[in-house]
C-alpha cells in the first residue's frame, strides 16, 4: 500500500467520492471499472483535456498524477483501445477518452493524435466500514445508482444516428427545452458510449430535471453485451422519478461497436418507443439508416435531423425523395418540437400497434 496525492480524478469515478489524498494498492484487477492512479508521461496539443467529477474540462499535463478507471473504447472519430488483460504498476497504458477511461489503445484517428501515455502506478483503495482500516479495490460498478424495480410507463423519445457528431446531442437537448416549457417533466439520459458527462450535463442544461447514463448504471463503455442490460437500469431508474417523458440518445451510430443494435432489437426498450429520431451528415447516412432500420428491427424513422438537413438541398431529398419528415435542430427546432408532440399524443396506442 501506498499513499499518493493525486492532481486530477476523471469524470468516469463521479459517483464515488474520491479525495485526492488516496490509497494505493500495487495488486490490480484488470477487469473494466477497476479506479487506478497513473502518472502522464507526454505533452499534446490535441485532445488533451480530462473531465472532472464535475464536469469541468482541465488541461492535462505531463507530470500530472490523474485517476480513472480501466476500460476499452471503440470510436472511428477517436482512440480503439482495448481492456488489457493483466495490469501491473509499472506498465504504460494509455488515455482513452476525456472521462477517464484508460487502456491499450490500437489505432486512433489523425485528428486527435496519439493519445497521453500514462504509467500505472496502482490501484485505487476505499474503505467503504466507517472507521475501517481494511480498504477494497475502488470499483466503478460497486457505485451504481439502485435499479428501479419496473420499466416507466411513460413514452421514450429515442435519438440515434449514423455515427458520432451527426447532430443526436442537439436534438437531443432542443427537444428536452421545448417539451419542459410545454410544461411536461422530462428526464434525459445517454446510453451508449464510454463515460463522459459532457452530454448528459448539457441536456440537464436544457431543462431535463433527471439525467443519467450508463455509468451511473456502472459501466465506462457499453457494447453489444451490455447496452440493453444497461438501458433497462437506466430507465427503470429514471422511472422512479415517474417523469412524462424520457428523452434517449444512443452514442455513436446504430452500426457502430458500441452495442445500440441490441438495444433496437429489444422489444421491452422498443415497446417505450414514443418517437424516434435518425440523425445524419448526408443523404446516402440518411437513406441507408433509413433501410437498416427498418429492414433489421422493424423500426420506421419518424423524422430526420442532423447536418443532412442544414440545407433545402438535403431537405428536398428526405421529404421528397424518402416521403419521410426532415426538421434541422438548430434552425427549425420548433419544427421539430411540434411534430414529436403529435407523436407523443398517440402513445401508447397507435404507436404499439405501428
Amino acid at each position: 500500500m501506498m499513499r499518493i496525492q493525486v492532481d486530477k480524478i476523471a469524470s468516469v469515478t463521479r459517483n464515488m467520492g474520491l479525495d485526492k489524498r488516496l490509497t494505493l494498492s500495487a495488486q490490480i484487477e484488470a477487469k473494466p471499472g477497476a479506479v487506478i492512479a497513473a502518472r502522464v508521461l507526454n505533452d499534446k496539443n490535441s485532445y488533451n483535456i480530462l473531465e472532472d467529477v464535475f464536469g469541468r474540462l482541465n488541461q492535462v499535463n505531463s507530470g500530472d498524477v490523474i485517476v480513472g478507471a480501466l476500460g476499452h473504447r471503440n470510436a472511428l472519430h477517436g482512440y480503439e483501445g482495448i481492456m488489457p488483460q493483466k495490469v501491473s504498476a509499472g506498465d504504460t497504458l494509455q488515455l482513452l477518452n476525456l472521462g477517464g477511461v484508460i487502456g491499450e489503445c490500437v489505432s486512433h484517428n489523425p485528428e486527435v493524435g496519439p493519445p497521453f501515455e500514462l504509467e500505472v502506478l496502482g490501484q485505487v483503495m476505499v474503505y467503504p466500514e466507517f472507521q475501517s482500516r481494511r480498504g477494497v479495490p475502488a470499483r466503478v460498478a460497486d457505485h451504481a445508482v439502485a435499479a428501479g424495480a419496473a420499466l416507466p410507463d411513460c413514452p421514450v423519445i429515442y435519438v440515434a444516428g449514423t455515427c458520432m457528431n451527426s447532430g443526436k446531442t442537439a436534438a437531443a437537448t432542443r427537444l428536452i427545452k421545448g417539451l419542459r416549457q410545454s410544461g411536461l417533466k422530462v428526464a434525459g439520459c445517454k446510453l451508449t458510449g464510454i463515460s463522459a458527462l459532457r452530454d448528459i450535463l448539457e441536456m440537464r442544461d436544457y431543462g431535463a430535471e433527471w439525467v443519467m447514463d450508463f455509468t451511473d448504471a456502472g459501466a465506462v463503455g457499453t457494447d453489444t453485451d451490455n447496452a440493453a442490460a444497461l438501458s433497462h437500469h437506466v430507465f427503470s431508474a429514471l422511472g422512479r422519478h415517474r417523469p412524462d417523458v424520457i428523452v434517449a440518445e444512443t452514442g455513436d451510430g446504430i452500426m457502430g461497436e458500441y452495442g445500440v443494435q441490441s438495444i433496437l432489437a429489444d422489444p421491452r426498450l422498443k415497446a417505450l418507443n414514443g418517437a424516434f429520431i435518425f440523425c445524419a451528415n448526408d443523404p446516402v447516412g440518411v437513406a441507408g439508416g433509413v433501410a437498416a432500420l427498418r429492414s433489421e428491427f422493424d423500426i420506421p424513422v419518424d423524422v430526420i435531423t442532423g447536418p443532412a438537413t442544414d440545407n433545402a438541398v438535403g431537405l428536398r431529398f428526405i421529404r421528397d425523395g424518402l416521403g419521410i419528415p426532415a426538421h434541422n435542430a438548430r434552425r427549425d427546432g420548433e419544427g421539430l418540437l411540434a411534430h414529436v408532440q403529435s407523436l407523443l399524443s398517440t402513445w401508447p396506442t397507435q404507436r404499439a400497434s405501428a
